[in-house]
């Protein structure tokens, strides 16, 4: 059980009845709000009094959904990733903003080669086939993933347990990153290169496991696409802006890449359940999003996930503990974690 040594007034959204379960075994919750939306200043009685706001990646924290929360002080986003968030604004009031650095390295490491071993293997439309009742073989020979190059794009905690299991399918593993590490490369034997570019053109598979920031906005674009293995597997299981869509989805139709393995794609936070879709009012730039992105989720070679790839027991209790011991810190006078 944590103890609190300061009560403030909080707000927590994008909780599951789980989590919620979960939050009230480790958390003095009283006067807590929790909500299984995304935010929503209408949600909140008295918004004026929030001090601490904890949310997911689906929450929009930009300037608009903050100004009504004037004695907010501390943001603990339950992600490593915080792109979410105006952090301008947060850093223009004195609002301190916390991440989950480390809860689900193997969690989403794992769900990578999920989607890689479904590509290669072409274990969807095996699937599909079979429960037609049509079990002939015709159009559905893989290859072995032995021998075969991946190129991790990014060798944070993820990309790390990425090449670790690489390793252990005797796969050859190139790396590129921009604070590259010997030592890693060393104890897991792997190479590091030079430029992404070297990478994208000597590798069978690619995955990236690198954050979202205007420098890596589409840094997998129609220019290196073309410098890709034609038919090579692109995986993405970290932020959807990595990968330019419209290049994606050129690229995909050419047979230039051979398969997609996506956990995230540009504009997801617009894809809800259909009534929500048929509710909601969109301008031009989002409907041209939504028109890509259905394209690109009915192409045969596109394996889609919903941003799950966290979505494990252990990872989801490890990021409330995280989560609780951050608010703790915070409430404390010694945050910790922040971004």
């Amino acid at each position: 059980m944590i103890t609190f040594f300061c009560m403030s007034t909080r707000a927590f959204f994008e909780m599951n009845a789980g989590d919620e379960e979960f939050l009230k075994r480790h958390f003095d919750t009283a006067g807590t709000i929790i909500r299984p939306g995304s935010f929503d200043v209408k949600e909140m009685p008295s918004p004026e009094k929030c001090e601490v706001l904890s949310v997911f990646i689906h929450s929009r924290l930009n300037r608009e959904a903050l100004v009504p929360l004037p004695a907010l002080r501390f943001i603990a986003t339950r992600s490593t990733g915080y792109d979410h968030i105006d952090m301008d604004y947060c850093r223009s009031k004195g609002i301190v903003v916390s991440n989950v650095p480390v809860y689900g390295d193997n969690t989403v490491a794992e769900h990578t080669f999920a989607l890689i071993l479904a590509l290669s293997r072409k274990v969807v439309q095996a699937h599909n086939r079979a429960h037609t009742g049509d079990f002939s073989l015709t159009g559905l020979q893989g290859f072995d993933l032995r021998c075969r190059t991946l190129g991790v794009v990014g060798t944070g905690h993820i990309g790390t347990h990425v090449i670790r299991i690489a390793r252990g399918f005797m796969m050859r593993v190139l790396a590129y990153d921009t604070k590259p590490d010997k030592r890693l490369a060393d104890a897991l034997d792997f190479e590091y290169v030079d430029a992404l570019d070297n990478l994208l053109a000597k590798s069978d598979i690619v995955s990236l496991h690198s954050p979202l920031l205007p420098q890596t906005r589409h840094m997998i674009n129609a220019q290196n696409i073309a410098r890709m293995k034609r038919g090579a597997l692109l995986i993405n299981t970290a932020r959807g802006g990595l990968i330019d869509t419209d290049a994606l989805l050129s690229a995909l139709t050419s047979g230039q890449i051979g398969g997609a393995g996506l956990d995230v794609f540009e504009g997801e936070t617009l894809i809800k359940e259909e009534k929500q879709l048929l509710s909601n009012e969109y301008n031009l730039e989002e409907l041209r999003t939504l028109t890509k992105n259905l394209v690109l989720f009915r192409h045969e070679n596109v394996i889609i996930t919903p941003h799950v790839a966290f979505n494990s027991v252990e990872a989801f209790e490890r990021i409330l503990l995280t989560t609780i011991q951050n608010i703790q810190a915070f409430e404390a006078g010694k945050p910790t974690n922040v971004v």
